[in-house]
């Protein structure tokens, strides 16, 4: 398991309750602590982490810390034992995991992006989406088996990449219209309270914000998806849809949103922060 941010430790976590034997690696030291605890062996470099394991995972930040990781000399691709898959569960662009199939071979390479809060990988309760080689994923199933009970399958890992960044948009732009919405609630007059009791339960609201409401209403909330890394994902909307031709002009809206608040907070409050942009303006 290569990245120990908050979806790759719940990832391990979820792996080693499974029974599996795990492998730890982090760019930066000092988060391995819990897995460790838990039964993990850390190790000092990428090739130390995946030069003998049957699956090599990475959970990474963005594109260019799944290429460096990935694709470096030294890095996942090339050190990768004779045999095994290796799979990229990173919330990145279509084209970069063409590339890293291309890279480790169709047959050795699956993505794997996650629906759901770390919270949800623990539980066991996230979607996996899998996309890539048949009998590359076959060879997936034991881990799998430990850590959901619903995987959906593609064919090709860009569309597993574009299905994940169908979804999030979906939350993402929801976070955004209903951070406005309570801006609109308040400029009218109406109280946090009045607004609370007013959308909290209408149907308008979808399942998916809900976990969000009060964060949004009133700019705190645990944190597990950050501003940035929210406007990340719908850039990476927009490039998708820009790359076929079309315009996307509600995922570059909310980007532009979320970059505001993450520049207003902290790049790692949660996306439900972007209320606290309604207050200050």
């Amino acid at each position: 398991m290569l990245g120990l941010g908050r979806m790759g430790g719940a990832l391990g976590a979820r792996l080693l309750e499974g029974g599996h034997e795990l492998a730890v690696w982090n760019r930066s030291p000092g988060k391995a602590g819990e897995l460790v605890a838990a039964g993990a062996r850390e190790t000092g470099s990428v090739l130390e982490a995946v030069g003998d394991v049957e699956v090599a995972v990475t959970m990474l930040a963005n594109d260019e810390a799944v290429r460096h990781v990935a694709l470096d000399a030294g890095g996942v691709v090339a050190s990768l034992a004779a045999g095994s898959v290796y799979v990229d569960c990173s919330t990145v662009s279509p084209a970069l995991s063409t590339e890293l199939a291309e890279a480790a071979g169709p047959e050795r390479f699956v993505a794997l992006p996650v629906l759901g809060a770390p919270a949800a990988v623990r539980s066991g309760a996230a979607t996996y989406l899998a996309g890539g080689d048949g009998a590359a994923v076959a060879r997936l199933e034991p881990m799998l088996r430990s850590l959901c009970d619903k995987v959906r399958r593609y064919p090709e890992p860009a569309m597993a990449l574009a299905a994940k960044l169908a979804t999030n948009l979906v939350l993402l732009s929801g976070v955004t219209a209903l951070a406005e919405s309570f801006a609109v609630g308040r400029a009218g007059g109406l109280t946090d309270d009045q607004l609370r009791d007013l959308l909290g339960e209408s149907p308008m609201v979808a399942p998916g914000l809900r976990n969000r409401f009060d964060g949004v209403l009133t700019g705190e909330q645990e944190p597990w998806w950050g501003t940035a890394l929210g406007a990340k994902d719908a850039g990476l909307a927009a490039a998708l849809a820009r790359s076929a031709g079309l315009d996307a002009p509600v995922a570059e809206a909310v980007q532009r949103r979320l970059d505001e608040a993450a520049g207003a907070g902290a790049p790692d409050d949660d996306i439900a922060t972007v209320g606290r942009l309604y207050r200050l303006g």
